[in-house]
């Protein structure tokens, strides 16, 4: 009697199949990453939005109001998610219900960036943080491969299997989800591990308020708005043809107007607003970028601890040696109440509300400079002492 070993195969990933599943969670898992580094930025990014769609939704402006207060933590939960999905699609998890997460989290993604792009209302949306810039178009072509990269996925959900197994997964999970929010909170308490804005340790802030010499420069290309005297009709002509004598023939044309259409986008500085002003108006950029200066940065003083506020009077109180400033966005009146009550025996300086938020991300921070060149930068949490001012200040 002859039998038959029949041998049932498992479904078959190609190759094909595989990049993509490797592709589409790094891209999630780096884009969580790097907004998990810094999500005080999400957050104000958030912010952005929300400002944006309650003008431009007065019916729901409400609900865009009362979001406001729910930007960071929505921010981390946000990122979380992200990194999460990522490495779900890494190791196959649920993957039928990890499709379609990404897929309701690349619409939301994808309607903000065409927002954005189509609307022109936040030029970036900071789909990658501040590590790397990209246009709205840009943003919104991104999203859109990654859309299509899904519903490909989709098609092929009933081919892919676990990597691991039902046990390992859960733990990997687990273990990814609780990391994920360890370094979201560490970066809201204690500052980005990897700060990419203009103003991290090392860099020169007088430097990077200038362009380099190689910049880009901004092409623009004039017209000019004619109105011809004999019939009333208005004209435009180019500049070549305006300096060629139509400036001249004033018995048949009145100048009207003069447009300008943005041709090539130039570089700009790194830093353009950093402009700190006395109460009595005075722009004193040049003073506090001269020599050893630490820098109190004060956002909002109503939303302090009052202990931070102690804690930074007898900072000051205790230095010696070192220029001391305050810079806030709270309203000199606002500031100066706090500086009497907590005896803030320092000179106070107002600066813009987003320059406070891009110096340093939480409130307060401390910032210490000399020559402008950032040598350290604290949080509230890591209020330093005098003898750690000083060897700094010490160091070449």
């Amino acid at each position: 009697m002859n039998t038959t070993t029949q041998t049932i195969k498992k479904p078959q990933t190609s190759i094909f199949t595989q990049v993509l599943l490797i592709f589409l969670g790094l891209v999630f898992i780096f884009s969580g990453l790097i907004k998990l580094n810094d999500p005080v930025g999400t957050k104000i990014k958030l912010e952005e939005y929300f400002e944006v769609f309650s003008q431009d939704l007065p019916w729901a402006a409400g609900l865009f109001h009362g979001l406001l207060p729910l930007a960071l933590p929505l921010a981390v939960f946000l990122c979380v998610a992200e990194v999460v999905l990522g490495v779900a699609v890494l190791i196959r998890y649920r993957f039928k219900a990890t499709l379609y997460a990404l897929l309701g989290l690349i619409v939301f993604f994808t309607f903000l960036t065409f927002y954005s792009a189509y609307f022109n209302r936040v030029t970036d949306c900071g789909c990658f943080g501040e590590a790397i810039k990209l246009k709205p178009w840009q943003s919104f072509a991104k999203d859109i491969v990654l859309l299509i990269t899904i519903l490909i996925l989709f098609s092929q959900h009933k081919k892919i299997l676990p990597l691991l197994t039902i046990k390992t997964s859960n733990l990997t999970m687990l273990v990814t989800t609780v990391l994920c929010f360890g370094l979201g909170i560490y970066a809201i308490f204690y500052l980005p591990p990897v700060d990419f804005l203009p103003y991290k340790i090392g860099d020169n802030i007088r430097e990077n308020m200038q362009l380099p010499v190689d910049a880009k420069p901004w092409v623009y290309e004039n017209s000019f708005v004619m109105k011809n005297i004999k019939n009333g009709q208005t004209q435009e002509f180019s500049e070549k043809a305006y300096n060629d004598g139509i400036w001249q023939d004033t018995l048949n044309w009145q100048y009207v107007d003069l447009k300008k259409k943005l041709i090539q986008q130039g570089d700009e500085p790194k830093i353009k607003d950093f402009a700190p002003t006395t109460p009595d108006g005075e722009n004193i950029t040049d003073k506090v970028l001269t020599g050893k200066q630490l820098l109190f940065i004060i956002q909002d003083f109503k939303t302090m601890n009052p202990k931070d506020l102690e804690a930074i009077g007898k900072l000051i109180k205790n230095l010696k040696g070192t220029e001391i400033q305050l810079l806030t966005a709270s309203s000199v009146e606002t500031a100066e109440i706090f500086r009497h009550e907590y005896q803030l025996a320092a000179p106070l300086l107002t600066i813009d509300e987003k320059v406070s938020k891009t110096m340093i991300r939480t409130n307060p921070g401390i910032m210490l400079l000399k020559d402008g060149t950032v040598l350290k930068k604290w949080s509230y949490m890591q209020i330093p002492d005098t003898n750690e001012i000083e060897i700094l200040l010490q160091k070449p």
